[in-house]
Parts: C-alpha cells; structure tokens; sequence
C-alpha cells in the first residue's frame, strides 16, 4: 500500500526507522505498566493552569492509544520519503520545528475555542502527532499524483489516496484530535514556507547530526533492499517507475518488429507486427469503397505488377512525406504496408521507435 511513493524498506531512512521502533517500543511498555501512563498524559489545563510546563515534551512524545501509534507510524513509515529525499538532517530540523511550533498553536487553538465557544480544552491524545499532521504539507506539495484506478467513473483513486485514508483516520480516533491536525497543518506549512526565517531559526546544529551519524545510525540504518533496482528516491520515483515500464513495452515491440522485418523478406505479406490480428478491421480496409476502373492504356502495364509493387505505388505519396519527417524509405515502407497505408498509424509507430 505504501511502496508506490518510494522504495521498499528503510533504506537511507535511519531516523524514521529510529522513531517507529522507539515509540511503538514506549507505546507498548506504557501499555503493560499503566501506572506510569498518567506522566505522559497531554493535559492542557494542567500547562496552563499549574504550570506543568514537563508536559509539553512528555505528553507530544508517546502515543497512549495504540490505534493512534499504528496509524502514525505507518504515515511515519510513508513520510521517510523525505529523508531520503531532504536528508536526515533537514528531516528531523523538520520534525523539530515543527514541533515546537506546534506546541505554542495548541495552546493558541485551545485558547480560541474558550473565547469562541466558552468551552475549556483539557486534555487531548498525546504522541508525536502534530509533526506527523505537518508532514501532509510537503506530501501535499511536492509527491507527484499519479492516477491508479477510478471508482464507479468518478472517483479517482491515485497513489496518494490511501495516504489520505489513513490521516482521515487518525484524525476521526479521537474528539480533539482535529485540533492536533490542524495545529500540526498550520506548523507545517509555516516552517516549510519558512515564514520569518524559521528553518534558521529552528533546526538541528551540525555537531547533533554528526553525533547521531556516529551514534545511531549504525544501530539504525537498513541495508539496500537487493530485489529493487536504485532507480532514485524521492517524489520523482513514481515517475522513474512509469518510464521504465514504458522502455520495458518498448523493448518488446522493437524485439517483435526486428522478427518482423526477418521474416519480411520469406513472407511479405504477413505485415509488420501482424497488425491484421491486433487490429482486425485492417484486414477489411477499403472493402466498402466502389471499384475503381483502370485506365485503359495502363491496364496491361497494372497487370504485370505483383502486388508488393502495386502496395508501394500506392503508398507513394505517404512514403515521402514520412521521409521527410526523417525516417528512412525502408522503415516508412514496413509501416506502411503493416497499416494498410494508414498514415496515422505508421506515425505513430514510426516515432515510439
């Protein structure tokens, strides 16, 4: 489901790679040891109001909802796209600033809703969510779409569909959640617009990306999966993919047109690529249109041409204006007489090869 917007695995991807095994790891140990769950609970009043400031990286750090931890970690296993792609550096000055940033809208947004609904916020689902929200923004803005399937002839299904699904769901898990997404869409699209300098301001120093080069990314890097072509990362790959099915078709029909012309000059008249059986109504071309009446004088001379000849008189005026598009006669002649003088077709075929 999630392979079509990068290669398999976590290669290149040490950092993400970090963060599913670290807080699915969490996530599970606060699971079986509820007694330690309440320290990181995200509770806004009790930052607000008691000034339990400790909360804001406890509480924005481990998911305790464990459908929560699922959906994110697998929009967290689709974004390392953009470590590979930005570098593990510009990746987690990403997260981080994001981060930060959204803490200061939580608190903005919760604020807000008071003075718009008198309602008071209190507590919201704690976990790494905001960044993963955030991470939509440059999903949104630099993965290509690519169309993959149609619904009922509306709807249209792409690779970036079941992406969309799987937020949609973590956004419906919870009644606050929707504060979180939007907190995190807002912090997103500030730091990757770089709104007041942001990516100067927030980001990770060169000296914490060397340790971690060092330090963990050993422990955490991930070999080159072997049954993948390296074809490149990023939001190109679905591109890169398409294009080399296309040279794979290519491939064969030349391999089928090269048989073709070996076998033209013992049979002639089987046609390029057997165009008859591909495209039947070939075959039956020009079977409708009224006879046409030899000229008198020239009908002895018609009479003594073999039919290879009469194709290729006919098809004259088609040969030269393909010459002169710049094929050669030889290769305009095999087109032509495979689509029965269909000048669109031996185009067409003319210029994929």
């Amino acid at each position: 489901m999630f392979t079509t917007t990068g290669s398999r695995g976590l290669y290149k991807a040490p950092l993400s790679k970090g963060l599913l095994l670290v807080l699915n790891g969490l996530t599970v140990m606060l699971t079986l040891l509820p007694q330690y769950q309440d320290m990181f609970i995200y509770n806004l009043q009790a930052i607000t109001h008691q000034h339990q400031v400790w909360r804001l990286i406890c509480g924005r750090f481990v998911c305790l909802d464990v459908k929560d931890s699922f959906c994110s970690s697998l929009l967290i296993y689709n974004f390392r796209i953009f470590e590979r792609r930005f570098g593990t550096r510009k990746f987690a000055s990403f997260l981080l600033g994001t981060w930060c940033l959204s803490a200061l809208v939580d608190l903005l947004l919760a604020q807000a809703v008071l003075y718009l609904f008198d309602y008071e916020v209190e507590e919201v689902s704690a976990g790494l969510l905001a960044p993963v929200f955030a991470l939509f923004v440059p999903f949104y803005l630099s993965v290509p779409r690519m169309p993959v399937t149609q619904v009922l002839g509306l709807i249209h299904i792409t690779n970036k569909s079941l992406v969309y699904i799987v937020g949609l769901q973590l956004l419906t898990s919870s009644p606050f959640m929707w504060l979180l997404a939007l907190s995190g869409l807002i912090s997103g699209g500030l730091y990757h617009s770089n709104v007041l300098w942001l990516q100067k301001i927030v980001f990770v120093p060169a000296w914490v990306s060397r340790i971690g080069r060092f330090v963990l990314e050993p422990i955490f890097s991930s070999s080159q999966p072997s049954d993948e072509t390296p074809l490149g990362m990023g939001a190109t790959l679905d591109i890169q993919r398409q294009q080399r099915m296309d040279l794979l078709d290519q491939q064969l029909l030349l391999a089928q047109y090269n048989e073709a012309r070996r076998n033209t000059s013992h049979q002639p008249q089987a046609g390029l690529l057997q165009w008859t059986r591909l495209f039947p109504s070939l075959r039956h071309r020009g079977q409708n249109r009224p006879p046409m009446q030899p000229h008198p004088q020239a009908q002895t001379h018609q009479s003594t041409q073999s039919p290879l000849l009469e194709n290729s008189a006919v098809a004259e005026e088609q040969v030269a204006r393909l010459v002169e598009m710049g094929f050669s006669r030889i290769d305009a002649l095999e087109a032509l007489r495979a689509s029965n003088n269909d000048i669109n077709l031996a185009t067409n075929f003319l210029l994929q090869h």
